[in-house]
Order: structure tokens, then C-alpha cells, then sequence
């Protein structure tokens, strides 16, 4: 294992002669907020934290680093629930707010160019205004990172017709951890140049390089939309009424599943109302969207004749743009509520879209003999479930110790069923443990390679994904 160095007193001036003093922080009551994301509540110092304005700055300091042999963290906004931004080993976090231009959006080609510290929903709305559409929108839109939604391959709700952001990424300026500088790919909707680079650092968590400049394809924004609510008295009904919606030929940009005790948990986190029917035992949050109003009424129109034949109990329709922000903010608060309200964990479990429902029972069966309680919801549309395991009166002897093997069972039902344990999180920290259990030595070993050859000495957020 890579024995890595301490940050001395020499070191430090070295990273204030790069970025400028005022973009150095070493006093450990500045670092609190570079200890932590959104996952869970772990905790860990990095010992400096640099914030450069360029890819040269950058390149300086990998090159030093990776000289010293000085563990290094790249960080975006910090909303991550894997643990990805942890500096779990100290060393220095590089923190990209100051990369946060978007340096050019070309209406001819339908292209932009961003710096990775450009905010998703800022971004969003810049395209907007030029009539183009970049989809990719996770529920921390309005203050995550587009290189940390490079670095996860986030995705969110819009991912079930639109894809993921994956799908949106021509090209990247990275830099190398000895400070070499080089292009991913071209700038072309199509690339069949060698090994796909682009594709490879897409996911890969800050662990091969980091991202300093993105090339991203867009969209014609969609003009309309419409939003349904859909409630149910079981979670079964809802999961199977998905694959139906699909099967009867419609295309939803939407369709997330959420138990009530999400919404109810939303609903008091931010104060606004949601008066939930104790019959109801689940909910679909369906949305169409295109140019043609008459063409998207006819498709909801479809939608609900498909939901009748599932037991539909009540179909809510927004009729206004206010109606469609309360549902929305209901449904994007629902992890921030769960947290506020309880210790848990989250597991990001992704199924064959048809599996859902198999999926949900086993998870609900799990939980069940084990003792604990659990609150889904998710990206039904594409099979994705966020599993919601609360601590309630658990032990800390079994949460901590005895839990593991409660969520190695869910994400062995998740392999059988064709998928996997993650679907937009990522690995990070807290889900490298459980690879096994979905890949082989033999997959986890050509990672190590792989690894190797784009970061010899290991110093690139190094205990993450699989190491």
C-alpha cells in the first residue's frame, strides 16, 4: 500500500506561491466544510485546501504532488452522497468553485463550453434563454457541480428519456497526475478515434484525473409539459403500472416513484402542504413534455387509461406552473428531508425497469428480517430505487456492524435481477466494500490497471471506488 507524505511547512508555500494566500486554507476551523458532503455524517480533515482559478495552477500542483507523494482530493460543490469529495486520507483538496465560467454556448452546432465549477441549474437556465435544453438534472441541481455530475455520470429525473449525463459529453480538458495536460476526445457528435477517454473519466470519481474544461452537446428546449400525480393503495400496483405506461407505446420525460412517507417528510421539512390518503401506499409523479400542447394532452390521456387498468385510485393533474413547483420541490427534498429527520443510509439500487417491483418487495422483505425501517423513492422510469434505510431505535452495534449484511442482500438481489448497486451515486467511500459483490476480481483488477496507468503513484483520491 502507498505510503503517502504529510503536508509540511514547505509544502504549504509552495501552494501559496500557485494560488495566492488568500486561496490557501490550512486552519482546521476553515476546513470543517471541505470534511464533509452529503453523505451520511462522516468527517474527514484534509490538512490544506487549495482553491486555483486555471489548469495551469492545477497541472503545478499535481505535478508536485505527485512528486511528494501527497494525497489529493479533487472536490466540486460537496453534494455527493458516496463520499467521493472525502479527504479521507488528509493530504489536499483541490477545490474547483473558482472554475465556474461557462465560456461559450454555440447556438450553430448546439454546443457549449464550461468550466467544471459551473452550477447545473445556472447552467440550465443559460441555455434556456437561448432556446436549447441540456437535461441532466440531479435533485441537488440547484447547487452541484457540473464536474462532480461528470465525476458521478449523475443523472436525475429527466435521465429516463433524456439519458444521463454520460450522454451530453463530446469532450474534457483534464489534467493528469503528473500535470500533463491533454483532451479527452474531439468536439463531434460522433468519436470513433481509439479508446473512448471521455466515456472512461465520465464516473470515474476524481480517482484518473481532474476535469478543468467540458465540451457538452445540447438539446431544442421543450416548449410544454404537463405533470400527473398518480396515487395508489400499493407500492406493487405502482411499480408494475411503469412498465405499462412503456408497453402501451408512451414516452414520459418522467416517472418517479415515491412512498408516501416521502412526501409527508418533504412536507414538513419545507412547510408546505401534502395531505397524504392512509390508503394510498404509493405515488407516480409522471410528466410529458414536447411543443405540440394538444399531442401531450393525448398522451396523458393514454397515460391514465394504463393507470385505470393497474388500480389507479386517484389521477391529480397540476394546472398551473405553482402546482408543478409545489410536486417538484416535494419530490426533490425528499433526501435532504429524510436526513434532517433521521440517521440512515442511502442505497442507490438500479434494476431492469420490469424487475422493479421485485426489487421493491425484497427490499421491504430485507428490511423486515432484519428490523429496520426503509422510505423509497426513485427514478422508476428507469429502474432506479433510492433505498432509504432509517437507524430509528437500531443499536449502534448493529448498525454499524451488522447492517452490512442486511444491504449486501439487496444488492445481491439487484445482480440477479440484471443490475447493479449503483445507478447515478457512484462508489465512492461507502460503496467500494460491496463491489464484490456485483463485479469479479478479474473486473476489479483491470480497474487497478487502468488506475495505474493514468495515476502511477496512487496520489488521486485515493480509498475510493475500489482501492
Amino acid at each position: 500500500m502507498q505510503q503517502y507524505q504529510k503536508i509540511t511547512q514547505k509544502d504549504l508555500d509552495y501552494f501559496i506561491e500557485i494560488c495566492g494566500i488568500d486561496f490557501v486554507i490550512s486552519d482546521k476551523n476553515n476546513l470543517t466544510d471541505y470534511a464533509k458532503d452529503h453523505t451520511e455524517d462522516l468527517m474527514f480533515y484534509p490538512e490544506v485546501v487549495v482553491k486555483p482559478a486555471n489548469t495551469s495552477e492545477i497541472s503545478k500542483l499535481l505535478a508536485y504532488c505527485n512528486q511528494q507523494l501527497i494525497p489529493v482530493t479533487p472536490r466540486g460543490a460537496g453534494t455527493g452522497l458516496s463520499g467521493g469529495a472525502l479527504p479521507i486520507l488528509g493530504g489536499l483538496v483541490i477545490a474547483m468553485e473558482r472554475f465556474n465560467k461557462i465560456l461559450s454556448i454555440d447556438e450553430q452546432n448546439f454546443q457549449a463550453v464550461v468550466e467544471p465549477g459551473v452550477i447545473n441549474e445556472a447552467f440550465q437556465q443559460a441555455v434556456i434563454e437561448k432556446g436549447l435544453f441540456y437535461p441532466p438534472d440531479p435533485a441537488s441541481k440547484g447547487s452541484c457541480f457540473l464536474g462532480g455530475n461528470l465525476a458521478h455520470s449523475s443523472g436525475g429525473p429527466r435521465a429516463l428519456k433524456y439519458g444521463t449525463t454520460r450522454d451530453y459529453v463530446l469532450n474534457m480538458e483534464i489534467v493528469l497526475a503528473d500535470g500533463s495536460i491533454i483532451q479527452t476526445g474531439a468536439n463531434t457528435l460522433k468519436y470513433s478515434t481509439g479508446y473512448n477517454l471521455t466515456h472512461l473519466m465520465i464516473g470515474s470519481e476524481g480517482t484518473l484525473a481532474i476535469i478543468t474544461k467540458i465540451w457538452l452537446k445540447l438539446i431544442s428546449y421543450p416548449t410544454q409539459n404537463l405533470l400527473l400525480l398518480a396515487s395508489f393503495e400499493s407500492a406493487q400496483a405502482a411499480c408494475e403500472a411503469v412498465a405499462g405506461i412503456f408497453k402501451a407505446g408512451n414516452n414520459p420525460s418522467v416517472c418517479e416513484f415515491v412512498e408516501p412517507a416521502g412526501f409527508e417528510l418533504s412536507s414538513k421539512l419545507l412547510n408546505i402542504p401534502f395531505e397524504n390518503n392512509p390508503e394510498i401506499g404509493a405515488y407516480l409523479l409522471i410528466e410529458v413534455d414536447g411543443n405540440d400542447m394538444d399531442l401531450l394532452f393525448k398522451e396523458c390521456e393514454q397515460i391514465n387509461t394504463t393507470l385505470e387498468q393497474f388500480g389507479v385510485k386517484d389521477v391529480l393533474f397540476a394546472q398551473t406552473a405553482e402546482e408543478k413547483n409545489h410536486f417538484w420541490k416535494l419530490r426533490r427534498s425528499i433526501g435532504e428531508a429524510t436526513k434532517y429527520n433521521n440517521v440512515y443510509k442511502e442505497e442507490d439500487t438500479v434494476v431492469p425497469r420490469a424487475s422493479l417491483p421485485i426489487l421493491f418487495n425484497e427490499v421491504k422483505a430485507i428490511g423486515k428480517k432484519y428490523g429496520f425501517r426503509t422510505i423509497c423513492y426513485g427514478h422508476a422510469g428507469d429502474g432506479n430505487l433510492h433505498v432509504n434505510i432509517l437507524k430509528d431505535q437500531l443499536s449502534e452495534d448493529f448498525w454499524n456492524h451488522e447492517l452490512d449484511k442486511a444491504i449486501t442482500e439487496i444488492f445481491e438481489c439487484c445482480k440477479k435481477l440484471g443490475g447493479t448497486i449503483s445507478g447515478e451515486h457512484g462508489i465512492g467511500y461507502v460503496q467500494k466494500k460491496f463491489m464484490p459483490v456485483v463485479m469479479p476480481q478479474l473486473q476489479l483488477d483491470l480497474m487497478q490497471k487502468i488506475k495505474m496507468a493514468f495515476d502511477p503513484n496512487g496520489i488521486l483520491n485515493p480509498r475510493k471506488i475500489w482501492q
